[in-house]
């Protein structure tokens, strides 16, 4: 089965995804980052890469991640890009990501996306106050990613809050749970676990 999980930058989803997994247990559960497949810009010469609309679907390779998410779901084994924030490109290298039966897949526009939302059988949007997910995405972006604060504004006020509203916030209205806060609402994720592994128990029940 695939859980989806969306909701906007800083809202606090990879935090309920690392919570899923490990009430779930890793050997139930794997997950597949959206960022994962950012398109590679080493064709671009450094200063045309940090002008991308990163927050677009279009600079995702989402094609690629919905063939490997029918490949996870019939049993094959995958090659998941690794890509570097700071460069704007992918790594040589590849992860390699074994079939579970619980795939999580986390990204900000992932229920925008019907390629990737008609695979899921549960949708999550995680729901957090502007504010708070600025911050978090200074704290992030400054100190995993080299950028400065002021680049980190800038970013959101000329793509990130744009973007957000075009296409991940009305992308809530196709979730299944919405959580608010995130992963420090402890109730609701366990609500999550909950109907995860009750799903899990039915289709054991009803066999192949």
């Amino acid at each position: 089965m695939v859980v989806g999980v969306a909701g906007g930058s800083g809202s606090g989803k990879t935090t309920v995804v690392r919570k899923l997994v490990e009430q779930l247990g890793p050997d139930l559960a794997q997950v597949i980052h959206h960022d994962s497949y950012y398109r590679d810009l080493a064709h671009l010469p450094p200063e045309e890469r940090a002008k991308v609309n990163f927050d677009h679907p279009g600079a995702l390779e989402t094609e690629l991640l919905a063939e490997h998410l029918e490949a996870l779901l019939v049993g094959r084994i995958i090659e998941v890009p690794r890509y570097d924030f700071s460069t704007y490109t992918r790594h040589p290298g590849t992860r390699t990501l074994h079939p579970a039966r619980v795939v999580v897949l986390d990204g900000i526009l992932v229920l925008s996306e019907p390629e990737l939302r008609e695979r899921m059988d549960i949708r999550v949007y995680v729901d957090t106050e502007p504010d708070v997910r600025l911050l978090r995405r200074l704290r992030r972006d400054m100190a995993k990613r080299g950028r400065s604060a002021r680049s980190v504004i800038r970013q959101y006020e000329t793509s990130v809050r744009p973007m957000h509203m075009e296409f991940v916030e009305p992308s809530k209205r196709w979730a299944d749970m919405i959580i608010p806060e995130g992963g420090y609402n402890r109730v609701a994720v366990d609500l999550l676990v909950a109907r995860v592994r009750k799903l899990l128990g039915d289709r054991e029940r009803q066999g192949p």
